[in-house]
């Protein structure tokens, strides 16, 4: 369980992959075994702050310089595995999105447009030279997309209440074997059942994505700084795969009064949350 820092930054959950040492190359695979013998491995909380620190210059560095040779580490029966942080590759993406998710003038206050325009060449440029690049790392801010919970399964959720001295953590860890299976099974449930529209297309999304890791990675949905920003009683209340899986199987049997009413205690249990966004 995470260490408490005194300057916690919440609200942002992650979905991760992380590979066998094996799906690296040369002299990347080195780097990793090495970087794994460390004995001070950053958090998420650190990866966090080093993105908002870069922020705070006027004006603000929109996309890290150089990228991070830091990752997430942990071990699957016995094997490596690693999660690179890439978080040139993440902000370069994640500033494509923020015409969607700010308004105009807050856009142009935190990050002006001259600064946007040379972020965009500068991607353009890189991915020149990088085109098959992907992220290891996605990354949403106070939700969980929902599509996210059909990778995982009620029996793999990790709830570790908070204290005084340890952060609150919920997370699942899946094979990506069924993390992938379990994107097709629901897939053609919806399909069968005619509900293709938002939530099939974040899956097939979210599917086309996982297809490019190896087959014996990991995957982790972890509510990250999310779970110290809820309350204890509704992260322990929070069964929201059970509730997917609930709802997909309902689809598959033909019983579509239950499979809404699985779906709509997801839907507002999420809807609350983002209440509390709007809140702050």
């Amino acid at each position: 369980m995470p260490k408490v820092s005194s300057v916690i930054v919440p609200y942002a959950v992650y979905l991760r992959v992380y590979e066998p040492l094996a799906a690296f190359p040369e002299p990347e695979r080195s780097h990793w075994a090495r970087y794994a013998r460390r004995p001070d491995l950053p958090s998420y909380q650190d990866e966090l702050r080093r993105s908002l620190a870069d922020l705070l210059p006027t004006p603000p560095v929109a996309v890290p310089v150089q990228e991070s040779g830091d990752a997430f580490v942990t071990e699957v029966d016995g094997v490596l595995c690693v999660c690179p942080w890439r978080t040139r590759l993440r902000g370069w993406l994640a500033l494509a999105d923020l015409d969607d998710e700010l308004p105009g003038p807050v856009l142009e206050a935190a990050l002006p447009e001259v600064v946007r325009i040379q972020a965009a060449k500068d991607h353009e440029r890189w991915l020149e030279r990088n085109p098959d690049a992907r992220p290891w790392i996605r990354t949403a801010v106070w939700q969980v997309p929902l599509n996210w919970f059909v990778l995982v399964a009620d029996e793999e959720r990790e709830y570790e209440k908070g204290t005084e001295r340890a952060a609150p953590v919920l997370r699942y860890r899946t094979p990506m074997v069924q993390a992938r299976r379990r994107v097709a099974r629901s897939l053609r449930a919806l399909k069968d059942a005619g509900e293709e529209g938002p939530l099939a297309d974040g899956l097939l999304d979210v599917g086309r994505w996982l297809e490019e890791f190896h087959p014996r990675s990991l995957v982790e949905l972890d509510y990250g700084g999310l779970a110290h920003v809820l309350p204890a009683g509704d992260l322990e209340a929070d069964h929201s795969a059970k509730d997917v899986a609930d709802s997909v199987e309902a689809l598959r049997a033909g019983d579509g009064e239950a499979a809404a009413e699985a779906y709509g205690r997801l839907v507002e249990r999420w809807r609350s949350i983002r209440e509390r966004r709007s809140a702050n």
